[in-house]
């Protein structure tokens, strides 16, 4: 399932390339807010409304433990993937250098200043959110990186930004709170040629994180919980890019939270159980790469 890798990491962006996007960006953020909420669907306004909620960091931090089980239990879930983000991680520092950089619904945009911080020409956060754009904007602000991050209020279906403007995209956990017949063409519409997007994304085959999900439903959006991707998601997205390295991750190590002591060899387990097909069907996450094709 995955293609071999090709081309040089990152891209070089002039400081003109960088100026013309700037401007762009400043006409998406002129949008008064009664045309950008005129122009969202139910759909979008609920999951607006939704992460506005689940992104207020006052109201999270007052919550009894009871109410903060039921909203964000499933956090405890995400300290146990340590091989992902190794591996995301990676990829932005490889890939980000030089380049416009697009955290494509960026919630409270850590990827986006960790962009910044290897080194992108400009790093661009975009969310559905208000909440999570201030949330960015701050925790940019406090990690030194102001100067080249930007973060607006957009909707990721339909962002405004110029077409083939963007060298490096990731899809961070988010997908799935999207249309994809809208979502795909955007995203290629507005990658450069040979551009690079890396999507993290759950994986919905497990039968015991699917009744997880069943048995939680305050975590989610009705329409995130029928989203979860699966591999006809990745067949549906070569109709507009190439695929590139598809990896699967966290079939044992989900149990750490458990059993904390036990994740390194939890770990040694996925790293093993990962590469047998079927079995990695198992996996909690998978992530993989879309590459758009270079002009002919």
């Amino acid at each position: 399932m995955s293609g071999a890798r090709e081309g040089a990491a990152g891209a070089h962006r002039s400081g003109e390339d960088v100026q013309v996007f700037l401007e762009a960006l400043r006409a998406v953020e002129a949008v008064r807010d009664e045309e950008w909420m005129a122009g969202l669907d139910e759909r979008k306004r609920i999951e607006l409304v939704f992460h506005d909620k689940h992104r207020d960091r006052q109201k999270e931090q007052a919550l009894d433990k009871d109410t903060f089980d039921k909203l964000y239990g499933n956090k405890k879930y995400y300290s146990t993937t340590e091989l992902s983000k190794e591996y995301l991680d990676g990829w932005i520092a490889r890939e980000a250098r030089g380049g416009i950089f697009l955290d494509y619904a960026c919630g409270n945009g850590a990827y986006a200043i960790k962009a910044a911080k290897a080194g992108a020409a400009l790093s661009v956060g975009i969310d559905i959110s208000p909440v999570s754009v201030s949330n960015a904007r701050q925790d940019a602000e406090r990690e030194g990186v102001a100067g080249n991050t930007r973060f607006l209020q957009a909707d990721a279906e339909d962002t405004r930004l110029p077409a083939g403007s963007v060298d490096r995209v990731l899809c961070n956990g988010m997908l799935h709170h999207l249309d994809l017949s809208r979502a795909f063409p955007e995203l290629e519409r507005i990658l450069a040629p040979g551009g690079r997007i890396l999507a993290v994304e759950a994986l919905d085959y497990n039968p015991a994180i699917r009744l997880y999900r069943r048995l939680t439903p305050d975590m989610r959006t009705e329409w995130e919980k029928n989203h979860i991707l699966d591999l006809g998601d990745l067949e549906y997205a070569r109709r507009f890019f190439t695929l590139g390295e598809v990896r699967y991750w966290h079939i044992t190590s989900i149990l750490a939270p458990h059993a904390r002591a036990l994740l390194p060899v939890l770990n040694r387990i996925d790293r093993v159980l990962t590469r047998i097909p079927l079995v990695r069907l198992m996996a909690w996450i998978f992530t993989f790469e879309l590459v758009k094709a270079e002009r002919l």
